[in-house]
């Protein structure tokens, strides 16, 4: 009858309750399934099938048995979650492509690493693997402690005495509640001597464990870890990432063709999934070059060949496909195991020690169970003995005593034994009565007596217990020991570099006065005669025209100096490219220009080495010379080159190695020569010194290094240009006014730009219409200073040229020219030969003190 007093219904807090029901089931799985136990490194479920497959019988060198058998007996005793849960645990234990070493041999089909389901628990068999044996070794000489199973029917171990260092070898992965674990593996050979070494050496460092031990995380599928950086830093703070990429090779054939033979995947990487990707990119064209894709894999090892066409650069491609595929791939480490049974993300270091403490225990708790077998079989040989020594005695006391308790009971009242001593002597049969069986008694005895000894001193001695972990390790490193698998291959690989990802190869970037930018192969003009009408290279708008062309490389950094005396930098590559006609894009949408700034000057630089300078030139004719290496990291948002006066703006920038000659020209046809080392080095925001004094009205339009082999190129608005030999340039001081490069007419217009040229380059000449003409340099006539020059360009009505530059010349190029005739014409009717009266104009120095 219910109590009507008694409340049958209970208020709660709900909140309360959520929070203490979620508590106490994140606790159990983060306890009791997710993460392992630092000790033996396995989970509740790895821990209950191989007790069970022990339990079983199911020894390495023993018959296999039903995978179903195991299972069964896992869950009815241990394990109460899902058969499939505990069998896809055996699976993954049975797996040497998931298991550094497996812990479980399987019989039967276990899956594969093209992620192929192991078959079902009724087909497959297993026994335990030779390895696993050790975990397990001396578990029954009282060495771990047990607790009830889930049901109270059974005894389970809490841990398993782990006779090699599991957790690391054979790593481990799992998610909790809030928390998870990333465990690699490591090979076991070098796991057990970084044990030895902190045995011997306490206070040594991860970094020297790292050194001269465990290098780093060992795979089961091999492949290769990129740097060292991301192992350094899990292995001292618990936690890092580190890159994997797979072993590949590129092959090259005897037609021409090459192909990427992959060997190694990285870790947990599915192979059918990953060529599937593959065949994917090469279908969408977002990887091209890619002709065939075969898995040739077999028994023998994985092999996966990819067909590349002739004229697919191999490498490139291999690159993008390291990155946008699995073949390259990131492993988080998390080493989150449980110590005391608390969650806890352990160094390399502790993760040694724990285990170290672990075989401490188990050796003293195995020494003291073997101590207390050899003491009480120690203390029956002494009962016999006094059995022996009083045999006669004893028959007559035995064969007087009515019943066997009478017997015991006499026995040790007369010759004070033990009752379990009193007990032997009367199970003792006849046949020890013999002289032979009493040496054997005595024999036992004092060899009980040694090995008494011996336990003793271990427990009382602990470099004797450590000795004895020493020698069991190296015993078990001589057994199972086998090469590494993972290569670590050293430097900074932990990411790519974009232009990994881009073939090198010429080209020539332009850049319209308006600030439109495009790329184009280099290979995009052909070269024609002196004289010619052009191609067009450019669509532009009326008032727009191509202002800055330069010839670099993809790979090569383009650094962009703006007006304002402000540097950007991009890679060759990142500016798009574009067709011969098109318009290009608009520059702000790479670089982040202010209102009112606009690029001035565009140079290229392959690397930032120290012996390296630039050297500016302003409008108003001020120089300045700074070293290269003080631009290597330039922001997004810029940079400042140099500091400005006010209405003088950036003309030119050259790179120079500190010993070079410059000259600077003016629009009104001044020039000055003089040595780079007048300007001295002076830091990046520094203004500069004067360069060449200028007349009123006239301002700089060119700044250019003049080598011993070069000539000095001069072209005019009008499309007049001319060679002239640097020998009729004298060399001044810097600050002078210089002397007259060009005999300046209406005819010619001003000049527009001078060149330093060899006479090998090619000029590329544009209008401010956009039309572009490509002429070899050499084709040009060599004449004095004080000349007009030749007509280099047919221009129309009000069209004048906008810019010039030099490019060097292509085997193609080359070859154009050998096959359509292209030769020097030192003569033209057009060249114009003044005599050349001029004086020099003053060179007055101007002051050393900076603008």
């Amino acid at each position: 009858m219910v109590d009507q007093k008694r409340p049958q219904v209970q208020e709660i807090n709900i909140g309360k309750e959520m929070r203490t029901s979620f508590l106490d089931y994140a606790m159990s799985v983060i306890v009791s399934r997710a993460l392992p136990d630092v000790r033996d490194g396995l989970k509740p479920v790895h821990r209950r099938i191989l007790y069970a497959m022990n339990d079983l019988g199911m020894h390495a060198d023993k018959a296999y048995k039903k995978s179903a058998r195991i299972v069964g007996d896992v869950i009815g005793k241990y394990h109460p979650h899902g058969d499939s849960a505990v069998y896809e645990a055996m699976v993954r234990m049975a797996q040497d492509f998931s298991y550094r070493y497996p812990l479980v041999d399987g019989h039967g089909n276990f899956g594969s690493v093209d992620g192929d389901p192991a078959a079902a628990m009724r087909y497959t068999e297993a026994k335990m693997s030779k390895i696993s044996m050790e975990l397990l070794r001396d578990i029954n000489k009282n060495t771990i402690d047990y607790a009830d199973n889930y049901d109270g029917s059974e005894r389970e171990p809490v841990v398993l005495p782990s006779r090699f260092p599991n957790l690391l070898v054979n790593g481990a992965s799992g998610i909790a509640v809030g928390m998870a674990t990333n465990i690699p593996p490591h090979q076991l050979g070098e796991t057990i001597d970084a044990i030895l070494a902190v045995s011997d050496n306490p206070d040594i460092s991860i970094e020297e464990l790292m050194e001269d031990y465990i290098h780093g995380p060992d795979f089961p599928t091999g492949a290769t870890i990129l740097g060292r950086s991301g192992i350094r830093k899990a292995y001292e703070t618990g936690k890092g990432s580190i890159t994997i990429r797979a072993k590949a090779e590129i092959e090259e054939q005897a037609n021409g063709k090459s192909r990427i033979l992959v060997s190694e995947l990285p870790y947990q990487v599915n192979k059918a999934k990953l060529v599937e990707k593959i065949a994917e990119l090469a279908r969408d064209k977002k990887i091209e070059g890619i002709t065939d894709l075969r898995d040739e894999s077999d028994r023998n090892g994985m092999r996966v060949v990819i067909e590349l066409r002739r004229d697919a650069n191999p490498n490139v491609l291999l690159n993008n496909l390291y990155k946008q595929t699995s073949l390259q791939t990131s492993f988080g480490i998390n080493m989150l195991a449980l110590v005391d049974g608390q969650p806890k993300v352990l160094t390399l270091k502790q993760a040694l020690e724990y285990y170290l403490e672990h075989q401490k225990v188990i050796i003293r708790r195995r020494t003291e169970y073997e101590l207390e077998k050899a003491e009480a079989r120690a203390h029956i040989l002494e009962g016999l003995r006094i059995a022996l020594d009083h045999i006669d005695e004893i028959i007559a006391l035995i064969r007087g005593s009515k019943t066997a308790d009478e017997a015991r009971t006499n026995l040790i009242e007369k010759f004070s034994l033990s009752e379990k001593q009193a007990q032997a002597i009367l199970d003792m049969r006849l046949q020890r009565l013999t002289g032979l069986e009493r040496d054997k008694i005595e024999g036992e005895y004092e060899e009980l007596q040694t090995l008494i000894k011996e336990l003793k001193a271990i427990l009382s001695d602990e470099s004797k217990l450590m000795e004895i972990i020493r020698e069991e390790l190296l015993e078990i490193k001589a057994k199972y020991n086998d090469t590494r698998m993972t290569e670590i291959a050293s430097g900074g690989f932990d990411f790519f570099e974009d232009e990994d990802l881009i073939p090198e190869e010429d080209v020539v970037i332009t850049l319209t006065h308006k600030g439109y930018i495009k790329r184009l192969p280099a290979s995009t003009y052909r070269t024609q005669r002196r004289g010619g009408r052009g191609v067009q290279g450019m669509e532009t708008s009326e008032d727009d025209f191509v202002e800055h062309l330069i010839s670099t490389s993809t790979h090569d950094t383009i650094l962009f100096f703006s007006n304002k005396g402000k540097v950007y930098r991009l890679k060759g590559y990142e500016i798009p490219e574009f067709g011969r006609t098109a318009k290009g894009l608009p520059i702000i949408n790479l670089l982040e220009i202010e209102t009112g700034e606009w690029i001035n000057a565009v140079i290229s630089v392959k690397a930032f080495a120290d012996d390296h300078y630039l050297f500016f030139t302003t409008k108003q004719g001020i120089s300045k010379r700074t070293e290269l290496s003080q631009f290597a990291n330039i922001r997004r948002s810029g940079l400042i080159a140099l500091n400005l006066r006010e209405e003088d703006e950036l003309i030119s920038v050259r790179l120079t190695d500190g010993e070079k000659n410059i000259v600077i020209a003016t629009r009104n046809g001044s020039l000055i020569h003089f040595k780079e080392d007048a300007v001295r080095s002076m830091g990046r925001t520094a203004a500069g010194v004067k360069g060449i004094s200028l007349r009123k009205g006239d301002y700089v339009v060119s700044m250019e290094i003049l080598d011993e082999d070069q000539y000095v190129l001069n072209v005019t608005e009008n499309g007049y240009g001319k060679q002239t030999p640097q020998s009729e340039y004298r060399m001044i001081n810097r600050g002078g006014k210089g002397v007259s490069t060009c005999n300046i007419t209406d005819k010619t217009g001003n000049v527009v730009a001078v060149k330093a040229v060899r006479g090998d380059e090619d000029l590329m000449i544009i209008t401010e219409s956009g039309i572009l003409i490509r002429m070899p340099v050499e084709s040009i006539s060599q004449t004095g200073r004080n000349t007009q020059g030749v007509k280099l360009i047919r221009l129309g009505d009000d069209e004048t040229v906008a810019t010039v530059a030099v490019v060097e010349k292509t085997e193609e190029d080359e070859a154009l020219e050998e096959m359509t005739g292209v030769q020097n014409d030192p003569t033209d009717p057009e060249v114009t030969d003044s005599e050349d009266t001029s004086t020099d104009e003053s060179t007055e120095q101007a002051s050393d003190d900076e603008q």
